[in-house]
């Protein structure tokens, strides 16, 4: 069964802004799907309707076996604490130490006020310091963020998500804001994730060659609209020149 399906979705910002239009396709448990296309193509949007930060105007999704337009409030806290999400710009809490970022994936399990005071137990705060060796980042566990690289504060911002224990993680541009060296660090650590925990993962990515060097299925969005779904192989050019309705030297950066 799919982990997540999306039915004829709509998405229309101020009655006047076509967003996404009659987006259908499904996901299931433990794929590694990248969607590409242009800015302003409706690939965030698509991420951002999975955990309800936007709202669809139309159609049904469904994760999980929870249908998230019709979701109350707790219902959608709920899907929220399975949804991990991975923003461009890291999205991290600069004044606070990499450590107690990582520990903030726990507090959609949390109550208000636990989550308030701070309150880990220990078992949390070793799977905390588990999750930051395993990405490299155990000597900066005592550092401000605000003193990391930009590679380093994406895998903290990999490592917060990691820590809701996901069933998926959306990951929103994670490697737009990257030099190559990084951006290749990044993507080996969420196919490594991927591979060796089974979570399913939905990047959107600018970079077509990133995406079929680590994903074996591509969705290519135009114009807000599915123009491709299918195995990262079948993608020809022609059909990368649609999504982008671009010349082939635009689409490229490598990541080594």
């Amino acid at each position: 069964m799919p982990i997540l399906e999306f039915r004829n979705v709509d998405k229309i910002y101020n009655k006047m802004t076509q967003a996404l239009t009659d987006v259908s396709f499904t996901v299931d448990e433990g794929e590694f799907v990248t969607i590409i296309g242009p800015s302003g193509s409706g690939k965030s949007t698509i991420l951002r309707c999975i955990n309800r930060l936007v709202d669809a105007t139309k159609g049904e999704i469904v994760f999980d076996g929870h249908n998230i337009n019709r979701a109350d409030k707790k219902e959608i806290r709920q899907i929220r604490k399975k949804t991990g999400m991975i923003f461009q710009h890291y999205n991290l809490v600069d004044r606070l130490s990499v450590i107690e970022n990582v520990l903030h994936g726990r507090l959609g399990h949390k109550s208000t006020i636990s989550g308030v005071a701070g309150h880990y137990s220990e078992r949390e705060k070793e799977n905390a310091f588990i999750i930051l060796e395993k990405l490299g980042l155990t000597e900066q566990a005592y550092k401000r963020c605000d003193e990391l690289s930009g590679g380093q504060k994406q895998r903290v911002g990999i490592a917060r998500s990691i820590m809701q224990e996901p069933r998926l993680i959306l990951c929103d541009e994670p490697i737009a804001s990257l030099d190559p060296s990084s951006s290749k660090i990044i993507m080996d650590h969420l196919s490594n994730i991927n591979q060796t925990m089974g979570i399913t993962c939905i990047l959107n990515l600018h970079q077509v060659d990133v995406a079929t060097k680590y994903s074996k299925r591509i969705i290519g969005l135009t114009q807000g609209r599915i123009v491709y779904d299918g195995p990262t192989e079948d993608l020809a050019k022609e059909t990368i020149y649609e999504i982008y309705q671009s010349s082939e030297g635009e689409l490229i950066t490598d990541v080594g």
